[in-house]
């Protein structure tokens, strides 16, 4: 009989948010009258914008041709959208990054799970608590995390919580390590990692011999130009650290799917035998090996992004979110809610209120305000008492959820 990895049977639960869509099942399926509003899952709700649509359209008909076929592509990504990346994402603020380190794929979810099959399974991880669920559950599943233990945490994963105390963003542990997830926006507290918070985190990685992942999927929510945008803005930072972005909020990409990783050529890490070996090469062998490309529509699509038009149209689609992520801050704020985030990122994260656990606030949430949002909890341990909301809705469903949300829990 064919023996299953156990480590599988470690995770807690079901993943977050097929619960969240169960429970939502139940409730309409009980309720069929109500009408929901969806804060929940971060989902893009405006349509793909007209620059996006017209290269669709065009990058199709393209393959309709004799003289316009594309099949395989190089895996790594089309010349066109690594070297575009390059000039906007990066040369635009400074930092020199080469397309032969940018890997295109079909999704910053899929980079941020996969990236950890290149590391040894010895290997300590640090996350902040609480984290996108992604980075701990696909440790769990590699047989890093040792067992459950009764607080919610992992024997073997290093947990740094963010507070409200340190603004939600954690300095890097005294101890070393050998992986450390980072998420800046982030996801679930909407917080935003300072210049001097970054330069801790890099100080300590190269002391440590440690490597960053650098989730940067929300760089486009960043309202102050100030901040930094990418871990590379960092001095150091080239040599101890994978960066993330993705196109899935930045343009709605959500249902296109369309992300990159970079990994800097002088980045190392080392053989049983201490041997230098370069992470790229191995990222690049694992993306080859299980990856055959992001198709070329979808490219061509992406790179339309940062063409005049698309920066604008998508730039007014991410003004539209935040001014809903405002409208929500300052409205449950004065309705007596303690709300953070919202300011940089399209997430408001909530103390749950009267002593509410995650749970039990959503699920009073949906029965008394059709409102869905997230648990805390889903999030890790440290996000128990906590909720996030989305942005991501129209203006009037946000104004309408405010308005439920104030009438039945404000204090």
């Amino acid at each position: 009989m064919a023996r299953i990895n156990d480590d599988y049977r470690k995770l807690q639960a079901g993943y977050l948010f097929p619960e969240i869509g169960k429970r939502t099942r139940e409730f309409q399926a009980a309720n069929p009258a109500a009408e929901l509003i969806r804060l929940g899952i971060g989902d893009i709700t405006l349509p793909l914008v007209p620059a996006v649509v017209e290269a669709l359209r065009e990058a199709a008909s393209e393959m309709g041709r004799d003289d316009g076929v594309h099949g395989y592509g190089d895996e790594q990504g089309y010349a066109f959208l690594r070297e575009a990346i390059c000039e906007h994402d990066y040369a635009a603020r400074g930092v020199a990054i080469a397309p032969e380190d940018v890997f295109v794929s079909d999704g910053s979810k899929q980079d941020s799970g996969n990236i950890q099959e290149i590391f040894g399974r010895a290997c300590r991880v640090v996350v902040t608590d609480p984290s996108y669920p992604v980075y701990v559950d696909t440790n769990v599943m590699a047989g890093r995390s040792g067992e459950a233990t009764p607080s919610g945490h992992y024997e073997g994963i290093d947990y740094l919580a963010a507070t409200a105390e340190n603004g939600f963003c954690p300095g890097p542990p005294e101890h070393a390590a050998d992986l450390a997830y980072l998420c800046s926006p982030n996801n679930p507290t909407g917080a935003v990692a300072s210049r001097e918070n970054l330069e801790a985190w890099v100080a300590w990685a190269r002391a440590s011999d440690a490597i960053l992942i650098f989730d940067a999927a929300y760089d486009a929510f960043i309202q102050d130009d100030a901040l930094p945008h990418s871990i590379y803005e960092i001095e150091g930072a080239k040599e101890c650290a994978i960066e993330m972005r993705s196109f899935s909020k930045r343009a709605g990409f959500t249902g296109v799917r369309c992300a990159y990783t970079v990994g800097p050529g002088g980045l190392v890490g080392t053989d049983a035998a201490g041997v230098a070996v370069s992470i790229r090469d191995l990222w690049s062998r694992r993306h080859a090996t299980k990856f055959n490309g992001t198709p070329y529509v979808i490219q061509r699509a992406a790179a339309a992004v940062f063409g005049e038009a698309g920066k604008q149209q998508t730039a007014e689609q991410v003004a539209y979110y935040m001014q809903n992520a405002r409208r929500i801050r300052e409205a449950l704020g004065a309705a007596g809610f303690d709300v953070f985030g919202g300011e940089h990122a399209p997430y408001i994260w909530m103390r749950t209120p009267e002593g509410l656990s995650s749970w039990d606030f959503f699920d009073q949430l949906l029965a008394k305000t059709s409102v869905i949002g997230t648990p805390g909890s889903g999030f890790g341990p440290a996000g128990e008492g906590y909720f996030r909301l989305s942005a991501f809705n129209s203006h009037a469903n946000v104004d309408l959820a405010i308005e439920r949300i104030r009438g039945s829990f404000a204090a």
